[in-house]
């Protein structure tokens, strides 16, 4: 699967600079699919088409939660916040994991913006217990290590693949673990050179499996092969309008 990939991306590679215009809309694309998915995974009501006029018109949706409203911005500001930190390629840290979750929480819930929780959680659904709060500091600093040692030996994404799953282990903010472990796995795969990864909505039964599987047992070909997979859909879009 990863050389499927690869050879996709080679290919793509070889006609960059891509037309103006085309990488215009394919970025709008991707960006507004990203948020509405990312969302919906998490119960956002919005639909597809709503997401779209939050996004670009800045236009309310009557019968919609001014919390659903933040979601969508609060993505997109995220997403925004991720590129420059691609574009910088700057090296991932604690701090910038907190930026990108405060920005998640910003006018929700800005009390947990980019803090660690303080209190124990069980995430809905999953067999995985997340560890103790005081164990957080210390399970992110080893988080941090692996991904800037062993984590640099292995195949991008699988890297992006492990380092979203170890994170959502952990779990560790009150709210928005998901959310932000989809802009981290982003993150990771762009500095790679590597389009966005769109995890649908549709498949959300499929990838908290896949990860409750990761985080048990420590078996993480399922959700690579979910991301392998989500990651040619995007390269296929790109490959159908530029040959």
């Amino acid at each position: 699967m990863f050389k499927e990939v690869d050879n996709k991306k080679e290919k793509i590679d070889q006609k960059r600079p891509l037309p103006k215009y085309t990488a215009v809309s394919i970025r709008k694309h991707l960006l507004l699919t990203w948020t509405y998915n990312s969302n919906a995974i998490e119960g956002n009501t919005l639909t597809l088409l709503e997401t779209k006029v939050i996004l670009e018109d800045g236009v309310a949706i009557g019968g919609k939660t001014l919390k659903e409203h933040f979601e969508v911005i609060n993505h997109k500001e995220a997403i925004l916040y991720v590129e420059e930190i691609v574009k910088k390629n700057k090296n991932l840290s604690e701090w910038q994991i907190k930026s990108i979750h405060r920005l998640i929480l910003k006018g929700i819930d800005d009390e947990y913006a980019g803090v660690y929780r303080k209190e124990r959680v069980i995430i809905s659904g999953a067999e995985h217990m997340p560890p103790e709060p005081i164990a957080l500091s210390g399970e992110m600093e080893r988080l941090i290590n692996w991904y800037s040692g062993e984590g640099q030996s292995l195949h991008p994404i699988e890297r992006a693949a492990r380092l979203h799953t170890d994170f959502v282990k952990i779990h560790p903010f009150i709210d928005g673990n998901g959310r932000t472990a989809r802009l981290l796995l982003n993150l990771e795969l762009m500095k790679a050179g590597y389009p966005l990864v769109i995890i649908r909505n549709e498949d959300r039964a499929r990838y908290y499996s896949s990860l409750d599987k990761a985080c048990t047992i420590g078996d993480y070909n399922e959700f690579i092969l979910l991301v392998a997979e989500s990651l040619n859909r995007s390269l296929d879009m790109y490959l159908d309008l530029i040959d």
